[in-house]
């Protein structure tokens, strides 16, 4: 940025008019960019650059009429170019809001150029001031940039810092060289190499911004896909957004009917649920929630009075609030702080809008499974409590044939003997029939009394009623029956899960017996560490195709499935590979059901 014209020359006129296509190219530039992405800085820039081809255009009309008015307006517009420079980049590193005192910046190069151009007449004094104030505004922003890089990290935020100290450097040699003519025209030469850079440094600002943006939303819409197993959405996407760059917080609104809350908050913004949020979140999430598009604000008590008056920590470089969409309506909001700039700065509204899409199906999906898996447990504490209620019912029956009705026909039978031995022999036989069909009903009471109740689990243990159990079929002469024990300790196993094995190994044998015709039972028991397996496989023709379907009744093997699958357990049938059924059933020990329960909460 030269301040003071020298005589016009061919050479000199040439590199202008260079200059001049190069900065109106870096105008076309950044109104593109500005057009494009809808933010402010890129606007200030394509209007710094604009202000910067009137410079070039009134030294280009000086050099060419030599008239001292249009000197006047070169130096002027030197002095707005950099203060423009610096705005732009002061609102791109650090959203900076206009005050009215940066309108006193705008008025030094004004009044210095008059004094500069009308006034002095020692080159030296009138350009000294003027380049002060280009190297210092040069300088500015790029120490601008520099704690922009500091900040997030940025290598085209640093690209642009080291382009904009040496062009600071450079204008220090404009009262020396500048004035002796050494710098004609290698001055503007130098002048467009910095420009060329500084247009490519924002080149590279919006290409590192887009990556960073899409690796931010890909980050986040990663942790919509599950984050860690276990682990809430919302706490993992929140925990996710603390690691994107210059992000120091990040809470969850969710909108309610008398307005909305924070449901839960990570970094910085942790407490925000339980203590409340700044006012610059709140005006965010309202503003999102009544106009449905993201928004990006600064907090302006930040530095200024209002720090008093909130809370420590309240301020932050910028809130960012992106919607939540469910069902075409804002339902909450994604709220990110911290002290740079926000990550998706350049990233089209599209793309937010898209990702409140994403995150609001994602929490309706959590919450459908949530209350899918609420009501899951729910129908299995049902299925557990129809599960115990039909126990306690079979025990109930059980006392009352083996305690009342069993004694009271033993009693009848007794009876009936002394009736015989006092009988004649023509009523001798008749009693003696009498006592042979009531003989018959106590067995079958008895035989029922053993289904309802298996008494041997209480009197024996779960393995030994299991042997005995096999070796009552096996004796039954119709059919072999082996049963093989398992290698290791059984785990500790709840009395229902030891009747849930005892009932499926008794209809899983009654099942063979009855329906697949087979002459060999295999019965084998494995000890897991946290659970137990029962097998029991024959040699007959196996289950037809649809047999899982067709298990619909409470009866039978479908019984035992809801037994089974009331306690945790799994159960399966299927067909061997030399044929015949095969029936299993797995059952979770008392550390394992616990387990399982304190996972679930």
């Amino acid at each position: 940025m030269q301040s003071i014209a020298l005589p016009a020359a061919t050479t000199e006129l040439a590199a202008a008019w260079l200059q001049l296509v190069v900065t109106l190219g870096l105008v076309v530039l950044c109104g593109v960019l500005n057009r494009r992405y809808r933010r402010r800085y890129f606007g200030l820039w394509a209007m710094a650059w604009a202000v910067y081809a009137l410079r070039l255009g009134a030294i280009i009309t000086f050099l060419t009429t030599g008239r001292t008015a249009w000197l006047f307006w070169h130096q002027v517009a030197t002095g707005w170019t950099a203060a423009a420079l610096l705005w732009a980049s002061l609102v791109f590193a650090q959203r900076v809001e206009w005050r009215r005192g940066f309108g006193l910046i705008a008025l030094f190069p004004v009044a210095w150029s008059f004094v500069a151009i009308y006034v002095l007449e020692s080159f030296f004094w009138a350009a000294g001031p003027m380049i002060a104030f280009l190297s210092l505004t040069t300088a500015a922003a790029g120490w601008a940039f520099l704690r922009y890089d500091r900040l997030v990290h940025s290598p085209a935020g640093r690209f642009l810092a080291v382009v904009l100290f040496l062009w600071a450097l450079h204008h220090l040699d404009y009262p020396i060289l500048r004035a002796q003519g050494a710098w004609n025209p290698w001055g503007y030469y130098l002048d467009v190499t910095f420009e060329i850079a500084t247009g490519l440094g924002i080149l590279l600002l919006v290409l590192e911004d887009l990556d960073q943006g899409l690796n931010s939303l890909t980050s986040l819409s990663g942790e919509l896909q599950g984050g860690r197993r276990g682990e809430p959405l919302a706490e993992a996407m929140l925990r996710r957004a603390l690691s994107l760059r210059g992000v120091h917080g990040s809470a969850l609104w969710i909108a309610t009917g008398a307005g909305g809350r924070f449901v839960q908050g990570a970094g910085v913004a942790a407490l925000w649920p339980f203590e409340g949020a700044p006012p610059a979140a709140l005006r965010g999430v309202e503003r999102v929630r009544a106009d449905g598009v993201p928004h990006v604000s600064r907090d302006l008590a930040r530095g200024g009075a209002g720090r008093n008056r909130s809370r420590p920590g309240d301020q932050h470089a910028y809130t960012a609030a992106l919607p939540v969409i469910a069902d075409e309506v804002v339902v909450g909001a994604l709220v990110v702080v911290g002290e740079a700039r926000d990550p998706f700065t350049v990233l089209d509204n599209r793309f937010l809008l898209a990702f409140g899409h994403q995150v609001g199906a994602a929490l309706a999906n959590e919450d459908l499974t949530r209350d899918l898996r609420s009501r899951t447990e729910e129908l299995e504490r049902l299925q557990a409590r129809m599960v115990h209620q039909h126990e306690e019912e079979r025990n109930r029956l059980w006392r009352e044939l083996h305690d009342e009705t069993a004694q009271v026909l033993a009693a009848l039978n007794l009876q009936l003997g002394v009736l015989a031995e006092r009988s004649d022999d023509t009523v001798a036989p008749a009693v003696e029939r009498a006592r042979t069909l009531l003989a018959e009903g106590i067995k079958s009471i008895r035989s029922v009394t053993r289904d309802l109740r298996p008494v041997a689990l209480d009197d024996l243990g779960l393995l030994p009623s299991l042997r005995a159990l096999a070796r009552d079929y096996h004796e039954s002469g119709r059919i072999e029956i082996v049963f093989v024990p398992p290698k290791e300790t059984l785990p500790e196993l709840a009395s229902e899960g030891e009747a849930a094995l005892y009932r499926a190994m008794q209809e899983a044998l009654a099942n063979s017996v009855r329906h697949a015709g087979a002459s060999r039972i295999v019965v084998m028991l494995d000890a897991g560490p946290q659970s137990v397996t029962l097998t029991v496989e024959d040699d007959g023709p196996g289950f037809p195709a649809d047999a899982t379907s067709r298990l619909r009744s409470r009866g039978g093997l479908a019984g035992i499935r809801e037994r089974i699958t009331a306690l945790g357990g799994a159960f399966s049938i299927a067909n061997g590979d030399g044929g015949g059924a095969v029936v299993r059933v797995v059952v979770p020990s008392v550390d394992a059901r616990t387990a399982s329960k304190v996972s679930v909460r």
